[in-house]
C-alpha cells in the first residue's frame, strides 16, 4: 500500500465547539457518535422495558403491572430494540468506519448523512413520548391488522407507531443511498470490490436490503395510517380490506430486516476473527458471496412468518424450501469463521471473547430458526416461547454480542482510550451467563405451552421455575451492562490514551492517528489488495511508525450546515400532524418549515 497527495484546495473548514457544532455537523465520525450515543440511550430504555417484563412474569399472578401496561411494554420493547437500537448501533459503525476502511475522506452526501441521523432522532423521539400521553404503542412491534384498526385500537397508540415508523423509514432511506453511493464511488485508489474489508462489504449488502425493504413497511404504515384517519378499508373485512395483507407487506419486510439487523454483525465478526487469530479470513470470496445469497434468497421466505394462516401446500411448502436453502450460506460464514480461528495464534482479548460468543449463540438461534422451516413443527410452536428464545438467540446471542465486541474493537480508534480489559472479560461472562439463563429456558417452557404475550400466568401449569431463573438471568444481564457503564466512565477519566493500532490491526483505519482528524487521512492511500494495512506492514518488515497528527492545509472539507435539522423538523411535524387524526394547521407548519429547510439547503453555498 502506497499514499500519494491530494491536489492543493482552499484550507479545510475549521470545527467548531459546543452543542451547536454538534447540530450542525457533517462530519460522518461525528454523526457516528450521535447515533451511537442516541441509539445505547435508548436500548436502555428498551432494555428497561424488558426488565419490567421479567419482573412481572418471575411470579404467577403477579400484579407488578396492569394487562394494558404490559401491552405497551413488550410492544415498545421490540419495536426499540430493533428500530431504535440494534439499527442505528450498526449505523454508528456504517459512519465511522465505513470512510475509514474504504480510504475515503468523507462520505458521498455529507448533509443528507446529518439529515438521516436527525430524521432518526425525531422518530424515536415521537415513538418515546407517548409513554408522557399514556399511550404508548400496544399492538406489538408486527401491528397486525386489524388490531391496529381504529374499531380495536381507537387511542392514540397506534399513531404514535405508525407516525414514528415512518419517519425512521425516511431516516433508513437517506442513509442506505449516501453509503450505497459512498462505497461505489468514493473507495481509494486501487480498491476493487473483492479488496473491500468484509464489514464494508456486508454494510454495503445492508444499504441494498434497506433500499429495497424499506419502501414496502412504508406502503404498509400509509395504508394503515389512511384507514385509520380517512375511514378507508385497506386491512378491514367488512369494507372489503383484508388483514392478511398487512402480514404479507409486513413480513416482506420484516425477514429481510432480520438480515439488515445480523448482517453488520457479520461483518463485525469477519474483521475481528482474523486480527486476534493472526491470519487473514479464511474464504473471504465465499463470504463475500454467501452475503449476497443470503441477501436475495431472504426476501423469498416471509410467508414461513405466516404457516399459523392456512396459505395452503403449495405456499407452504416453497417457503419451507426456501428457509432450508437460506440455511446454507449462513453455514457457509460459520464454517469460514472457524477456519479462520483454526490453526491461529489466537489472542483471548475482549473483542475475540464476544466475537466466539457469538458464533456460539448465533449456532444455537440458527439451529432453532431451521426447525420453524417446517409448518407442522411451527404450526405448533409459533405462538409459544419457544419463538421468542429462538429470536432473542438470533438477535441478542447474534446482533448484540456482536455489536458489543465492535464497540470493544473499535473504541480505542473512536476516542483514542482503550476500555478496560479486566471489566471487559466481567462484562462478557455476566452477558453470557445472564443471556443464557434469561432466554434457553424459554424454549423448554415454550414447549411446555407457555403463550407469547401474556402478562401473566396460573400457578398450576408449573410454569414458574422456568420463569424465576429467567428473571434471574435477565438481572445478571442488567449487572453486565452496570459493568459495561463503569467501564465507559473509568475510561473517559482515564488520561492513558491508546496507540493508532492497538490490535496491530488489518484495514486502513488503523492507520490514522486515534481519533482521527476530520479529513481522515493527510494523504490518500493506494491499495493493491485485501488487508491493505497489514500489507503495508509486511513491505515495511514490520510495525510501522505511529502516525502523526498534521494540520490538513489544503484539504477541502464540506461546511457545517443546520439545514439538515430543519429539513428533518418539517419532515417530522408534517407527519407528527397524523396523530390523533390529520390536523391541517399541524401540517401546514411542517411544510413551511420543510420547504424553508429544503430551499435554503438547495442554495447553500458549496463547501
Amino acid at each position: 500500500m502506497a499514499t500519494t497527495a491530494l491536489e492543493h484546495a482552499p484550507a479545510h473548514a475549521k470545527g467548531t465547539t459546543g452543542i451547536w457544532s454538534w447540530i450542525t455537523t457533517v462530519d460522518h465520525k461525528r454523526i457516528g457518535i450521535l447515533y451511537g450515543a442516541s441509539a445505547f440511550l435508548f436500548f436502555l430504555m428498551g432494555g428497561i422495558e424488558a426488565l419490567i417484563i421479567r419482573l412481572q412474569l418471575g411470579s404467577p399472578n403477579n400484579t407488578l403491572v396492569s394487562p394494558e401496561v404490559y401491552n405497551q411494554l413488550f410492544t415498545m420493547h421490540g419495536t426499540t430494540m430493533i428500530f431504535l437500537g440494534v439499527m442505528p448501533l450498526s449505523a454508528m459503525f456504517f459512519n465511522f468506519f465505513i470512510p475509514l476502511q474504504i480510504g475515503a475522506r468523507d462520505v458521498a452526501f455529507p448533509r443528507l448523512n446529518a439529515f438521516s441521523y436527525w430524521v432518526f432522532l425525531a422518530g424515536g423521539l415521537i415513538i418515546n413520548v407517548s409513554w408522557l400521553f399514556n399511550a404508548a404503542p400496544n399492538g406489538g412491534w408486527f401491528g397486525y391488522a386489524n388490531l391496529t384498526t381504529k374499531q380495536f385500537s381507537p387511542g392514540l397508540n397506534i399513531d404514535f407507531w405508525t407516525v414514528g415508523l415512518q419517519i425512521l423509514g425516511i431516516a433508513s432511506l437517506a442513509a442506505a443511498v449516501n453509503f450505497f453511493v459512498t462505497i461505489i464511488n468514493l473507495r481509494a485508489p486501487g480498491m476493487k470490490m473483492m479488496h473491500m474489508p468484509m464489514f464494508t462489504w456486508m454494510s454495503f449488502i445492508t444499504q441494498v436490503l434497506l433500499l429495497l425493504a424499506f419502501p414496502i413497511i412504508t406502503v404498509a404504515l400509509v395504508l394503515l395510517m389512511i384507514d385509520r384517519t380517512f375511514g378507508t378499508h385497506f386491512f378491514v373485512p367488512s369494507g372489503g380490506g383484508d388483514p392478511i395483507l398487512w402480514q404479507h407487506l409486513f413480513w416482506l419486510f420484516g425477514h429481510p430486516e432480520v438480515y439488515i439487523l445480523v448482517l453488520p454483525a457479520f461483518g463485525i465478526i469477519s474483521e475481528i476473527l482474523p486480527v486476534f487469530s493472526r491470519k487473514p479470513l479464511f474464504g473471504y470470496a465465499a463470504m463475500v458471496f454467501s452475503g449476497a445469497f443470503i441477501a436475495f434468497v431472504g426476501f423469498g421466505v416471509w410467508a414461513h412468518h405466516m404457516f399459523a394462516t392456512g396459505m395452503g401446500p403449495f405456499a407452504d411448502a416453497f417457503f419451507s424450501l426456501a428457509t432450508m436453502i437460506i440455511a446454507i450460506p449462513t453455514g457457509v460464514k460459520i464454517f469460514n469463521w472457524i477456519g479462520t480461528v483454526w490453526g491461529g495464534r489466537i489472542e483471548f482479548r475482549v473483542p475475540m471473547m464476544f466475537a466466539l460468543g457469538f458464533i456460539a449463540m448465533f449456532i444455537m438461534g440458527g439451529l432453532s430458526g431451521v426447525m420453524h422451516s417446517s409448518p407442522p413443527a411451527d404450526l405448533q410452536q409459533t405462538d409459544t416461547y419457544f419463538i421468542v428464545a429462538h429470536f432473542h438467540y438470533v438477535l441478542f446471542g447474534g446482533s448484540i454480542f456482536a455489536i458489543t465486541g465492535g464497540a470493544y474493537y473499535w473504541w480505542p480508534k473512536m476516542f483514542g482510550k482503550l476500555l478496560d480489559e479486566k471489566l471487559g472479560k466481567v462484562h462478557f461472562w455476566l452477558q453470557l451467563i445472564g443471556f443464557n439463563l434469561t432466554f434457553f429456558p424459554m424454549h423448554i417452557v415454550g414447549l411446555q405451552g407457555m403463550p407469547r404475550r401474556v402478562y401473566t400466568y396460573s400457578d398450576e401449569l408449573n410454569f414458574t421455575f422456568l420463569n424465576r431463573l429467567e428473571t434471574l438471568g435477565s438481572l445478571i444481564l442488567t449487572l453486565g451492562f452496570l459493568v459495561f457503564l463503569y467501564n465507559i466512565w473509568k475510561t473517559w477519566r482515564s488520561k492513558e490514551r491508546a496507540p493508532a493500532d492497538p490490535w496491530n490491526g488489518a484495514t486502513l483505519e488503523w492507520s490514522i492517528p486515534s481519533p482521527p482528524q476530520e479529513f481522515n487521512f493527510a494523504e490518500l492511500p493506494q491499495v493493491h489488495g485485501r488487508d491493505a494495512l497489514w500489507e503495508r506492514k509486511r513491505e515495511h518488515g514490520g510495525q510501522l511508525p505511529e502516525p502523526q497528527r498534521v494540520s490538513g492545509q489544503g484539504i477541502h472539507m464540506p461546511n457545517p450546515s443546520f439545514r439538515p435539522f430543519i429539513v428533518a423538523l418539517g419532515v417530522a411535524v408534517t407527519l407528527g400532524g397524523f396523530i390523533g387524526g390529520s390536523h391541517l394547521p399541524v401540517h401546514l407548519v411542517g411544510l413551511a418549515i420543510l420547504f424553508y429547510g429544503v430551499f435554503s439547503w438547495a442554495f447553500e453555498p458549496a463547501g
